[in-house]
């Protein structure tokens, strides 16, 4: 008994501590919209004036959006989708993809251009975070008001700077600034709901159902304002896997959601009481002894909600290469213990270049929350979709009870999706734009690997009828450990194929190895290598990786060693074939498509650095394919 007491006391004290982690990660985009979420909806090209009845509409829309969107959409039903604990569209996407169909190209295009959405909204992310940060300095003094741009660059540039350190030895940090600050942003909502507690009144959803009678049309750009509030659904969901469920929602729950409420409440309390205020709401809450460590805190969180979506793009980003949607990158994991914890310098430069051009370009937290919701308000219709096909296949609801859930948050998702379309062309056009040239790089990455694979076929022999039919006696046996990558198992290595034409010799060992992923996050190392005996002296070890697990060739000997054979590493040598396209003909897709496809495979990551092969006992193969 007392050991139960035990270990359920220690289970508690994790939860905890999870749910503090997920503080400092999952919540720092939702948990910075009262920077500039509600000072849309009264301040700017289509804001309404801030009568009592527009107040208490603003303020019950934002109420039931956290509550539908966030609380119940996105805590109760959409974290039950996960793939063996990994969330976020991708992943999504795996679970619910069937290996072949129409419905299977479908679910691929909405899956991979939802995910491809979400790079257009980390370079956002960052941008208005930190703008509408320290916007607190122009209400301290305006002596600020001309180094705005360049505090936000610097910050910026220093934020990604530090990311090869990786978050391991800062992250601890990250959960209790979080409880600072939301609990700070409570309090300050608390005073002013204390001295206007009429505001409470737009618990009523009544208030939400006149404000849409009495603006009729107008109401739905106040709608795309409104979608700030739940703008970091997204990130609750695919960072399931860091968490899981239990702390994501704890944290929620009696902590941030009601510490929002509380902010958001205050804000409208505060613009009832003088209308003035409707420019900064957020900084005219705070006490001016307080506005310079409020401006401070607040920098920190939005600095924290930026690193959360850099590194949910690295990880997308890693998911994305690793199931066959983008070509190799450089993976540096900056944690031996952390899993998930990686940096990917091509894509991290790549998103602080994009990041300085919106914040040169936009130029104020305003202009941005034009562009802001566009890309987030797409992937969750596209979110609300795929979970309605897990509803029915993996969870296997009853039809008419999965087409009302799914149907009723579809109709409120595409109602902002609808809201947020009419800020095109304020600057919604740029996530977009950016998601679509994500998504021709997968989608051109992807049918390139398909025609290739294809071709291929043409050029390679079994591997089984290869050696059966290998003639022995014309070859040298040489002594060692001669070991091929191929990426099929059933096919011959074209680098084995041209040493025995070219070189006549074979080593006294060969082992192929292939490397194959699967749409599951992580498999365990006892379950992911299988080991053959082709013949005597050829050997075939077919390796296994979730899309999250991190690919180790020499991890990987090291287990054939310990439990099939012995493979001395300075009488192994790693022969690598090295193919170069030059297409003759198309390869299924327009010519610049074509070339784009080249280009991208000749820039790819070396097979060598991202399989951690001993660079030493490396001989390269090169092969020219003219198709």
């Amino acid at each position: 008994m007392a050991q139960k007491n035990s270990e359920s006391k220690k289970d508690q004290k994790r939860l905890y501590f999870l749910a503090l982690s997920a503080l400092g990660v999952v919540y720092g985009d939702i948990g910075t919209s009262p920077l500039y979420a509600l000072r849309q909806c009264f301040h700017g090209d289509h804001a309404v004036s801030p009568t009592t009845e527009n107040v208490l509409g603003v303020l019950s829309l934002i109420f039931w959006s956290l509550i539908i969107l966030i609380s119940i959409k996105y805590l109760i039903v959409i974290l039950r989708a996960d793939n063996q604990g990994e969330g976020g569209i991708l992943a999504l996407m795996e679970v619910v993809l069937p290996k072949k169909g129409h419905r299977r190209a479908i679910i691929l295009i909405m899956g991979l251009f939802g995910a491809a959405l979400l790079y257009g909204d980390g370079t956002i992310t960052p941008a208005i975070s930190v703008l509408g940060a320290i916007d607190g300095l122009k209400i301290a003094t305006p002596f600020f008001d001309p180094y705005i741009i360049p505090i936000a660059l610097v910050i910026l540039f220093f934020l990604f700077l530090i990311q090869h350190r990786g978050t391991g030895k800062v992250g601890i940090l990250f959960g209790p600034v979080m409880v600072v600050w939301f609990l700070v942003i409570g309090l300050t909502g608390i005073v002013a709901i204390f001295q206007n507690p009429a505001v409470l009144e737009a618990l009523n959803p009544f208030h939400a159902f006149r404000f849409f009678l009495a603006r009729g049309f107008e109401s739905f750009f106040i709608l795309g304002a409104i979608f700030l509030v739940v703008t970091g659904g997204e990130a609750l969901y695919a960072d399931i896997g860091h968490f899981g469920r239990a702390p994501i929602r704890l944290a929620w729950f009696t902590l941030v959601l009601p510490c929002l409420l509380l902010n958001y409440f205050g804000q409208g309390a505060l613009i009832l009481n003088n209308q003035s205020y409707t420019i900064n709401p957020f900084y005219h809450l705070t006490p001016n002894w307080a506005l310079y460590p409020m401006v401070v805190l607040a920098t920190l969180a939005t600095i924290i909600a930026s690193q959360a979506i850099i590194s949910g793009a690295f990880s997308l980003t890693f998911q994305a290469l690793q199931l066959g949607y983008l070509p190799r990158l450089k993976v540096l994991h900056t944690s031996e213990e952390e899993r998930g914890q990686i940096y990917m310098p091509q894509v991290n430069w790549i998103l602080f270049i994009a990041t300085a051009a919106v914040v040169i370009g936009f130029q104020s937290s305003n202009n941005l929350a034009a562009a802001y919701g566009v890309a987030v308000s797409t992937t969750m219709v596209i979110t609300t979709i795929l979970g309605f096909v897990a509803m029915r296949t993996i969870w296997k609801w009853n039809t008419y009870i999965a087409i009302l859930v799914a149907g009723f948050f579809l109709i409120i998702d595409l109602s902002f999706f609808s809201a947020n379309m009419l800020k095109i062309l304020q600057g919604g056009w740029y996530p977009l734009l950016a998601g679509a040239v994500v998504y021709l790089l997968m989608s051109t990455w992807l049918k390139g690997r398909e025609v290739i694979s294809i071709k291929f076929q043409q050029f390679v022999q079994p591997l089984q009828a290869y050696l059966d039919h290998l003639d022995m006696r014309k070859v040298k046996k040489v002594p060692g450990i001669a070991i091929y990558l191929s990426e099929s198992p059933l096919s011959t290595p074209l680098a084995f194929i041209h040493n025995i034409n070219h070189n006549k010799i074979v080593h006294r060992r060969v082992i192929f190895i292939s490397v194959g992923f699967k749409n599951v996050p992580f498999i365990r190392s006892e379950d992911r290598l299988k080991f053959q005996r082709l013949s005597p002296g050829f050997y075939r070890v077919l390796l296994f990786y979730g899309f999250m697990n991190r690919t180790d060739i020499r991890a990987a000997l090291k287990i054939v060693e310990n439990n099939y054979l012995k493979i001395p590493l300075e009488d192994t040598t790693f022969f690598v074939g090295r193919e170069t396209l030059i297409p003759r003909a198309s390869l299924g897709m327009s010519k610049w498509r074509d070339r784009l496809f080249i280009f991208m495979k000749r820039n790819s990551e070396d097979v060598i650095q991202y399989f951690n092969i001993p660079p030493e006992r490396v001989f390269e193969i090169g092969t020219q394919f003219k198709f």
